[in-house]
């Protein structure tokens, strides 16, 4: 597979990465482990080199279950992993932010021994903690880092701020935060930050959460503990709503020999050469899918269609919940 290379200290990873969380958390119940680990075992074979995962989802089951799927193919993989939240107990749910220096060195001694490895590759605060200065932040990583036990830092839904004073501290390699047709807010501020400070963007839910593969509409079905279900933009009316988005993309498709997601996909690899988007799948029909992706050339005149088309789009439905919405973009 094609490489691209995030931030300028070179952290080189396949064009397409794989979200890994789903596979135990958030969409649904965990799903089962040998599955999971073959699926990480074709990712690696079909040449995906870069896997997500974080401390609290779960918490603490999808890193164990990436740390063993990956064992394997040390040296051959980046693995980035995640600090920041305040667990509700020791297999409980997340109870707040917690980004204090202390917080952050016990978070990377416990995900190296899940992770099964020596060094994490990428190490993201997950959200910006108001509570803990960024500086203090970016300073505790950058220790971790010469102490060998990190090699990159990431923030994740942060601000163009916060992304300054971080960067100043300790140099950033990536940035994770959604971004895809219907939600492209970070095009207005961040993506042009990023440029200008040399700083890859890794986009998380690529596909919408899905939404975007055009296999779902108002009629699905979540399950209660399917994340999607208390999302405003996942109500029956806005999926019957934001179908005309969905339609978009498979009208381009269909002149490319390709899925809507495969578009979708191809539409941001195509916005920067340092875009390196995570999509997540359970199923090793859609990786094929998603990866196909890489393939699909998109012309300027179908990037300038796309763009046109969907500017007249209006996507309905918030992306989160108030109490959600006010841990991004700090």
């Amino acid at each position: 597979m094609q490489k691209r290379v995030l931030g300028r200290n070179g952290l080189e990873v396949s064009a397409l990465g794989l979200g890994c969380m789903g596979m135990s958390f958030s969409y649904g119940p965990p799903r089962n482990r040998q599955e999971m680990l073959s699926l990480l075992h074709a990712a690696v074979d079909r040449g995906v080199t870069f896997f997500d995962t974080a401390e609290v989802y779960g918490p603490f089951t999808n890193e164990e279950l990436v740390g063993e799927g990956l064992a394997p193919f040390r040296g051959r993989v980046a693995i980035a992993t995640k600090f920041g939240f305040r667990l509700g107990g020791e297999r409980g749910p997340w109870a707040g932010l917690d980004s204090r220096p202390r917080h952050i060195r016990e978070v990377a001694e416990a995900s190296l021994g899940r992770l099964r490895v020596e060094t994490i590759d990428l190490f993201y605060q997950h959200r910006v903690d108001p509570e803990v200065p960024i500086e203090d932040v970016a300073g505790t990583v950058g220790e971790l880092i010469r102490e060998g036990k990190v090699r990159h830092f990431g923030l994740s839904e942060a601000g163009v701020e916060t992304i300054r004073r971080a960067h100043a501290v300790q140099p950033l390699t990536a940035l994770q935060s959604e971004y895809s047709l219907w939600w492209r807010e970070p095009e207005a501020a961040v993506l042009p930050t990023l440029a200008e400070l040399g700083i890859g963007f890794v986009p998380y839910s690529p596909l919408g959460r899905g939404f975007l593969t055009g296999k779902m509409d108002e009629k699905t079905e979540f399950a209660a503990t399917d994340f999607r279900s208390g999302l405003p933009r996942f109500t029956p009316a806005a999926r019957k709503a934001n179908r005309s988005l969905v339609e978009l993309l498979a009208a381009i498709g269909s002149r490319k020999g390709a899925t809507p997601a495969q578009v979708a996909l191809a539409w941001l690899l195509a916005q920067k050469p340092w875009i390196v988007p995570i999509p997540g799948t359970t199923k090793l029909s859609r990786l094929e899918e998603n990866l196909g992706a890489t393939e699909i050339q998109l012309t300027a005149e179908d990037l300038r269609e796309i763009d046109v088309a969907a500017a007249g789009i209006t996507v309905h439905g918030a992306r989160y919940p108030e109490h959600l919405q006010k841990l991004v973009g700090r």
